[in-house]
């Protein structure tokens, strides 16, 4: 059976700056990758329904004046939701980090079973500290409908958001886990719950939600960046450890497995 390569379309413009590894991890997952200026979309140039993927990555799209996310989110309701809607309705996949979680976010684009498209459910606010957050972390895969997270248990990824706090009320959190929408989850290393307490959850994120998918699992957002943590090279004490596996006759494997499977799963979910 020949084998399908999906293409994902990258959004970038007025603010997006991690394009450029995000294409790049999606490509070595065996995708192919355009990294398309929203203007571009608008003016037809490109077309969200050429691709299989569209991916929101991370950065400070128009420098998060009006709350993190909004004003990129507003630009594509004015001019692109009714594409974004087709595409949604075609089956295809839309994966969102960090600033991309909460362009999303904004749109309403995680959808309830009592909910539709457009009507937002939940809000990513400013981190309980106040601060800054940029450092690695520990999340969780909570056995939910995801079609990004086959496979995957724990995994260390970095973080670096100011304004990363999930929120959203008691029916709504209800619904998101009965539904098993709730999709990563703040823990220590051995996989046990945060519990909101700091630095394990890092911004006060209600029920410790580092992530959440749609109805159908085809629409996830997350706030780590796994896209930042592809390679074992780039992770804190990768010296230590690669000195151990080399007395112990081993090798430490050139990507970290569990973050880069995130996007295989994506490209495999074109070949089922």
């Amino acid at each position: 059976m020949i084998k399908v390569v999906p293409k994902v379309l990258v959004m970038s413009g007025y603010g997006i700056n991690c394009e450029t590894e995000t294409a790049h991890t999606f490509q070595k997952a065996g995708a192919k990758t355009d990294i398309v200026h929203i203007n571009d979309l608008i003016a037809g140039k490109k077309k969200m329904a050429d691709y299989e993927i569209i991916m929101f990555p991370g950065g400070f799209s128009y420098g998060d004046d009006t709350g993190s996310g909004n004003a990129f989110a507003n630009k594509i309701k004015n001019n692109l939701f009714d594409d974004l809607k087709e595409f949604i309705n075609s089956g295809k996949l839309i994966l969102g980090i960090c600033n991309g979680f909460q362009v999303m976010t904004n749109l309403g684009l995680f959808a309830l079973p009592s909910t539709d498209y457009g009507e937002r459910i939940s809000a990513l606010e400013a981190n309980t500290n106040n601060r800054y957050e940029c450092r690695w972390v520990h999340i969780k895969e909570n056995e939910s409908i995801c079609v990004f997270t086959k496979g995957i248990d724990i995994i260390h990824v970095p973080i670096a958001h100011g304004e990363g706090r999930f929120y959203c009320d008691e029916k709504t959190y209800l619904e998101l886990k009965e539904n098993k929408q709730i999709v990563f989850t703040y823990c220590d290393s051995e996989g046990n719950p945060a519990n909101k307490e700091y630095p394990l959850n890092p911004n006060g994120a209600y029920y410790d939600i580092a992530g959440i998918c749609d109805k159908s699992g085809r629409i996830m957002g997350l706030m780590p960046h796994p896209e930042r943590s592809l390679y074992s090279i780039s992770e804190p004490e990768y010296q230590l450890k690669k000195e151990i596996a080399k007395r112990n006759g081993e090798i430490i494997p050139e990507f970290i497995e569990s973050n880069i499977q995130i996007f295989k799963n994506a490209v495999e979910y074109f070949n089922k």
